[in-house]
């Protein structure tokens, strides 16, 4: 899978490119998509045009079926650091997660009903231990 990578939020204080690489390894895809990181302002406007959510979130993901494109992934960098913290887990595993999460969305994974959110969790959870980004 081809990962175009836009950082449109500054200074990043983890290796963003490496954990893109490693998680973009395991899908086995001639898919590409665009992930594009900013910061919460940025994600909180996104969230209330398109999902009329009046806060920020921390993944969103658009899918666009265009031959092999598959859709553009918005990462809060913002939301990266904080939820690392609240989780009490590395940054680079937080990232890893939102971009795992963006993935599967943009392939058609969904957790509205129990039984989709047992199947897309259960997906990230193998991407994250075969890519070593587990929980610490």
């Amino acid at each position: 899978m081809e990962i175009n990578l836009f950082n449109n939020y500054g200074d990043i204080k983890f290796d963003y490119q490496k954990i893109t690489n490693d998680i973009s390894s395991v899908f086995d895809s001639h898919d590409s998509l665009s992930v594009i990181l900013i910061n919460n302002e940025e994600i909180h406007h996104m969230n209330k045009e398109y999902r009329n959510c009046d806060y920020p979130t921390d993944v969103l993901s658009f899918p666009d079926r265009d031959d092999d494109y598959i859709g553009d992934i918005f990462i809060s960098i913002d939301k990266v650091y904080e939820q690392a913290s609240s989780y009490e887990h590395s940054v680079e595993r937080e990232f890893a997660f939102l971009l795992t999460h963006g993935i599967l969305h943009l392939l058609g994974y969904d957790h509205l009903t129990k039984e989709e959110e047992q199947i897309m969790f259960s997906k990230q959870e193998e991407i994250l231990n075969k890519t070593n980004y587990r929980r610490d």
